[in-house]
């Protein structure tokens, strides 16, 4: 899919692409070596301040926090992708009273950050009566913006897919729902996979908003934690790396499932074995 929206840069793009990695690569280098000295200088890497992060209460309040992201996370994308998929099938409806409300509610909360939407449900809701608990102040405002998002996808997964397999669909009496329900959104899904993936860990990231509205997730507990023990630094250097590890770790998968996409894999895959 990168193919179709990008060109393959040329040979001094590509230079120029490896000298700016590399500038950048020793520019990160030094900031990192300036500021691990300048923590070294104010006692921040004595043993007697990380030695706290070796025991197991620590690490089991700061997995609760991890379990209270990936909750939120997963809940919100369930949410975002059963709405964005509504909004897709409205964008590519044959109606104009369907598709153009689809139209507007994805033009538009694409513009507005997560973070007002969370306002929104924290402040302005509980002044018409409606106060949702916690959880909820986290989840459907990153439902409701990431759900613009996941609609653009699905929605250029099925315009991905060749117009002659609905044709075919229809050709043999299927209706056009059982066409799009059985042929083209199978084969949408499998092609916007990685997208999903790279979509997922945004809003995985997005969670953090959770400090805004006081719910335990991770970076929220990470707060408590420091409040707790005086360990700013080093609370929050933890916290990002565990934020590091599982974004990381969701992004590879994204490349993954992307690379088996790629029409060299797919010809490797075809291939038949040898004997």
């Amino acid at each position: 899919m990168s193919n179709l929206l990008f060109d393959q840069p040329g040979p001094r793009a590509r230079r120029r692409t490896r000298i700016a990695t590399a500038v950048g690569a020793v520019a990160v280098l030094v900031l990192l070596a300036l500021a691990v000295r300048q923590f070294a200088a104010n006692g921040q890497l004595d043993a007697d301040r990380w030695s706290p992060y070796a025991t197991w209460p620590m690490w089991r309040y700061l997995l609760n926090g991890l379990w209270a992201t990936a909750l939120a996370a997963v809940v919100s994308a369930a949410l975002a992708m059963a709405a964005g998929l509504a909004l897709a099938l409205g964008r590519l409806s044959r109606h104009r009273w369907i598709r153009v409300p689809a139209a507007t509610y994805v033009e538009v909360v694409r513009t507005i950050p997560a973070l007002l939407l969370v306002y929104v449900v924290l402040f302005a809701l509980p002044r018409y009566g409606l106060d949702l608990p916690l959880f909820w102040k986290l989840v459907v405002p990153l439902a409701i913006s990431n759900a613009a998002a996941f609609a653009e996808i699905f929605r250029a997964g099925v315009l991905s897919v060749e117009r002659g397999q609905g044709e075919a669909g229809l050709a043999v009496g299927l209706t056009q729902g059982q066409t799009m329900r059985l042929i083209v959104l199978p084969q949408a899904a499998r092609r916007v996979l990685p997208s999903i993936v790279s979509q997922s860990v945004g809003l995985l990231k997005d969670t953090s908003l959770g400090f805004v509205v006081s719910y335990a997730e991770l970076l929220y507990s990470g707060k408590v934690l420091a409040t707790f023990n005086g360990l700013l630094i080093q609370t929050y250097i933890i916290v990002a790396l565990i934020y590091l590890v599982v974004n990381a770790s969701l992004s590879k998968l994204a490349r993954t499932l992307d690379a088996r996409d790629t029409p060299g894999a797919r010809r490797l895959r075809r291939r038949p074995a040898r004997a």
